[in-house]
């Protein structure tokens, strides 16, 4: 078996495809755990890793869910002055509610996803910092009003087939989140303190940190950070992500679509896009199109059969805008350097 190849272009061999889908079903599975199900030894999955992590191929983070503390996520489109995209966008991808920020519209537009954790925190930044920006021409806000898929570590499922099904059975988590999280009133949102964001600070660079640095970072026990974490993660406060550079490893192109569709068809239309392998993430959200998806393909001719084909297979589209992303900043929450992932300081 060869080893994978981490130059100008990434070669997945079978063992590091399985290593990335693996991960992508159960984030934090012991190396152990892992050598066991690939019929692999132990210090061979390690170094796997290891590899595709310092090759910028793959990330495993933690995301904190911002309904579950009550707020919700939104994604904005801004209209540049072509000189100042890159600046704006990279100012942007540094702070910690953007989650996702690409360059759109031949260089002239930002997408940018916004989660943050609270009301005060997003209104600061919609409504004082972007309009007094003299980069920003035009900004135009939806908030996600329904996720049909994004919010798992497994929703990009290009690789589902390098497992075999008692492989994936072996390692998917025992109850999967489900696409939509549940609603939250007043009485029942999550409440963060330090020690949790103390956590999550350590989980957002490398979501495979020990529990015995966790209890470091957070100055409590291993046994009290290894119960708060496992309660987070049951409550779907928090959730693991596989980030990944689908560029880097044969998924050069990276789509963003705005669709309109019938509004009696946007439930059906949300989860039969969110079932295919090409969409990582599929909302209906507010605004003139209802509904968004991300779609990663192999091909521009990919993409064009994907659009004339699938969608147009769809009941009650109306409409459907295009944006091929030029580049991407920021995604889950990780820098981009080129079609590689930033290594985490």
């Amino acid at each position: 078996m060869s080893t994978a190849t981490l130059s100008e272009t990434v070669t997945l061999d079978r063992l590091d495809e399985q290593i990335v889908r693996a991960l992508q079903l159960s984030p934090r599975v012991p190396f152990r755990r892992l050598a066991q199900v690939l019929d692999v030894s132990e210090q061979t999955v390690a170094r796997r890793y290891r590899a595709l992590v310092r090759g910028g191929v793959l990330r495993v983070i933690a995301m904190v869910e911002p309904s579950a503390l009550g707020e919700s996520d939104w994604m904005l489109r801004i209209r540049t002055r072509p000189e100042a995209t890159l600046d704006l966008g990279r100012a942007l991808a540094q702070r910690r509610d953007i989650g996702w920020v690409g360059v759109a519209a031949g260089g002239s537009e930002l997408l940018c996803a916004v989660r943050s954790h609270t009301q005060q925190q997003r209104e600061r930044l919609l409504l004082d910092r972007l309009p007094r920006s003299a980069a920003v021409l035009d900004l135009s806000a939806s908030v996600v009003l329904r996720r049909f898929i994004g919010g798992s570590a497994s929703d990009w499922a290009q690789l589902q087939h390098v497992l075999t099904t008692e492989q994936t059975d072996a390692l998917r988590d025992s109850a999967p989140p489900p696409r939509q999280p549940p609603p939250v009133d007043g009485d029942r949102r999550a409440r963060l303190d330090e020690a949790d964001y103390a956590v999550l600070e350590v989980l957002a660079r490398d979501g495979r940190a020990p529990i015995g640095t966790l209890a470091r970072a957070a100055g409590l026990t291993d046994g009290r950070v290894a119960r708060r974490l496992a309660r987070l993660i049951e409550s779907r406060v928090v959730y693991l992500d596989v980030d990944l550079s689908a560029a880097a490893i044969g998924y050069p192109v990276q789509a963003y679509l705005s669709m309109t569709i019938t509004p009696g068809q946007v439930e059906n239309a949300g989860c039969t896009l969110a079932d295919h392998p090409q969409t990582p993430f599929v909302a209906a959200v507010s605004g003139r199109a209802n509904l968004v998806a991300s779609v990663t393909c192999r091909s521009l001719d990919e993409l064009y059969r994907y659009v004339t084909e699938r969608l147009g297979a769809l009941d009650g589209v109306q409409s459907v805008e295009v944006q091929p992303i030029l580049q991407r900043i920021k995604q889950a929450g990780t820098l981009v350097d080129g079609d590689r992932l930033a290594t985490a300081p």
